[in-house]
């Protein structure tokens, strides 16, 4: 606005308004990291907390629709990497960071590197389902490559127990993680491809962090795992982790338990399946027999039925039962025709426009009589509903609580509703709704 001295005024929020364009339009979007401190998480999800160095820290807001996609938990004293926009919280003026994207510092490169390498790999085909093999159905020994001491190892021993004790296991130990992890992985691979003392190998290990689960993201592994002839399953971390070994692997398990189901069938389901198969081989068996023992019955009557004796008795019979039928037609004929007569009488009757005609006028009498209290009656109900319709309305409108003294405080920055002083800390704005009309309130203390 401009006084009349031809100054142009700034109202505080015009002054912000204009702030913030120019932030927003002077800064692209931004790569920052720092230390993640005072994290708050409020019930509508958004995220509130300050990033900070050693020598400044800055605001930041990241909303509920982008932190849902941060796979790392934040927590306070995390080093994190993020994406933002550099912003002007207008309601207090506050310059603040409104971030896209969060990720814990040192794990962006390892995951600009696993998808490099993955590209790579991809276009030389070695992730092509054509070069895979289909582990056996039936093998007769399983080897597994993976930590000896790490709880991967138990849980495959126990699905291997469970599902089909009867397979031999043979350990490769190697360690999983830590330098030089994915050499003595590759080296294990070689050696039981070599030795081809087992029929498919499994290569599992426990869940972790990118970091710890780098080795097998090494390119040296996944060409060891492509040149393997042995099928080869892997299992690496939970349902959520993959790694490069799980795209060059025969079969990619969720879990090492899984790959364990995987590499075996379940014994009970094949003994169960067979109990059944003999159940079925027996019925068969009892079913043929009794076909057989009815086939044989059913001839001795056929030849029973072709005696002289029997055809002559049976010619007899059938005669009579002609007779019969001829006699029995004729009678119903007669009788047929005459019930045709008698009903196109009726129907003549029926149809005379005199007959027609008084029940025709009945109809309208009784019609008439009805018409007018049926109307009545039809209006008084329609009177009473809507009655008490609005005797209901009036009960339940919120216009008659505010009538009688209450008001309804929101605050102005998010229009949340306010019931309880602790929501509205000394400076917040208030929108305060009467029965007619609203008013606008500041907070300045809590009684």
């Amino acid at each position: 606005m401009q006084d009349p001295g031809g100054r142009d005024i700034y109202t505080v929020s015009r002054l912000n308004r204009e702030a913030r364009g120019l932030l927003e339009a002077g800064l692209p979007s931004l790569w920052i990291t720092g230390e993640l401190s005072n994290l708050s998480r409020p019930a509508s999800g958004h995220w509130y907390f300050t990033l900070k160095d050693e020598a400044a820290q800055v605001r930041c807001a990241m909303f509920r629709q982008r932190n849902l996609l941060v796979r790392a938990a934040p927590r306070d004293g995390m080093q994190v990497l993020l994406r933002a926009r550099v912003g002007l919280y207008e309601a207090r003026g506050d310059y603040q960071l409104v971030v896209d994207h969060l990720e814990e510092a040192g794990e962006g490169e390892l995951r600009r590197r696993f998808e490099a390498l993955k590209l790579r790999l991809a276009a030389e085909g070695l992730f092509d389902a054509a070069r895979k093999r289909a582990p056996p159905r039936f093998p007769r020994r399983i080897g597994v490559v993976t930590s000896a001491t790490g709880a991967a190892l138990r849980d495959v021993l126990h699905v291997l127990a469970r599902r089909c004790p009867v397979v031999p296991v043979l350990l490769y130990p190697v360690p999983v993680q830590g330098a030089g992890a994915a050499r003595d992985i590759a080296a294990a691979l070689a050696l039981a491809d070599a030795r081809a003392e087992v029929d498919v190998l499994l290569l599992v290990r426990g869940g972790g962090s990118l970091e710890d689960l780098w080795a097998f993201n090494e390119e040296s592994l996944a060409r060891a795992i492509a040149a393997t002839e042995l099928p080869v399953i892997c299992g690496i971390g939970h349902e959520v982790d993959f790694t490069i070994a799980d795209f060059v692997a025969d079969v990619r398990a969720p879990t090492p338990s899984a790959a364990a189901e995987l590499a075996v069938p379940d014994a009970a389901a094949w003994i169960a399946s067979f109990e059944l198969a003999a159940r079925r081989l027996a019925g068969a068996a009892s079913r043929a027999l009794r076909q057989r023992q009815e086939a044989v019955a059913r001839a001795g009557r056929r030849l029973q039925s072709l005696h002289p004796a029997q055809a002559l008795a049976q010619r007899a019979q059938r005669l009579d039962e002609l007779q019969l039928r001829a006699a029995n037609a004729a009678v119903r004929l007669l009788a047929s025709r005459r019930d045709r007569v008698a009903r196109l009488a009726a129907e003549l009757a029926a149809r005379s426009p005199a007959a027609r005609v008084v029940s025709l006028s009945q109809r309208f009498a009784h019609a008439h009589a009805r018409l007018r209290p049926a109307l009545r009656h039809r209006l008084a109900l329609a009177r009473a509903g809507l009655e008490s319709a609005a005797r209901g309305l009036q009960a339940v409108s919120p216009l008659a609580t505010l009538a009688r003294g209450y008001a309804i405080a929101t605050r102005a920055e998010d229009g949340a509703i306010v019931t309880d002083a602790a929501q509205a800390p000394a400076g917040t704005d208030l929108a305060i709704r009467l029965a007619r009309g609203r008013l606008r309130a500041r907070v300045t203390r809590h009684d």
